[in-house]
């Protein structure tokens, strides 16, 4: 598969990236992270909090946006500006997550992207909605 240009991605294009949540992703992702936040970590605590069960962290899941802009659309070479992100749901072990991103604006003088991030679960209820500005780098 060939690498996507800037000038082929247009308003509008979409691509996704699904993934299933696993109680080794959550215990791997605090070791990276280095957040032991018991209501990841520790059932017995959080389920007397208030989602009575443990939950996945929220950049656990947003993460799956930079694997999207990263590796579909735009693709490889894409330099992440910044993302805005409000997180809507909690998400839960066996949940699984779809992240979609779309191209909402595209500022051609300098090959910057806006896009829409959304990640939803299963049932397609929105748990992370957000905005990402990425810079689409091609060698001249």
């Amino acid at each position: 598969m060939s690498e996507l240009k800037y000038a082929d991605i247009k308003v509008g294009d979409k691509a996704t990236f699904s993934k299933t949540i696993s109680e080794a992703d959550i215990y791997n992702f605090a070791g990276v992270s280095g957040d032991f936040n018991p209501v990841h970590i520790n059932e017995e605590f959080a389920k007397n909090g208030f989602f009575k069960t443990r939950i996945a962290h929220g950049f656990l899941c947003a993460s799956f946006i930079s694997t999207v802009l990263g590796t579909k659309l735009p693709g490889p070479n894409t330099i992440y500006l910044s993302q805005e992100l409000q997180f809507k749901a909690p998400v839960k072990i066996a949940d699984t997550l779809t992240a979609e991103c779309e191209v909402i604006e595209k500022i051609d003088k300098k090959k910057i992207l806006k896009l829409k991030t959304t990640v939803y679960n299963q049932t397609g209820v929105p748990v992370i909605e957000g905005t990402a500005t990425v810079l689409k780098y091609e060698a001249s």
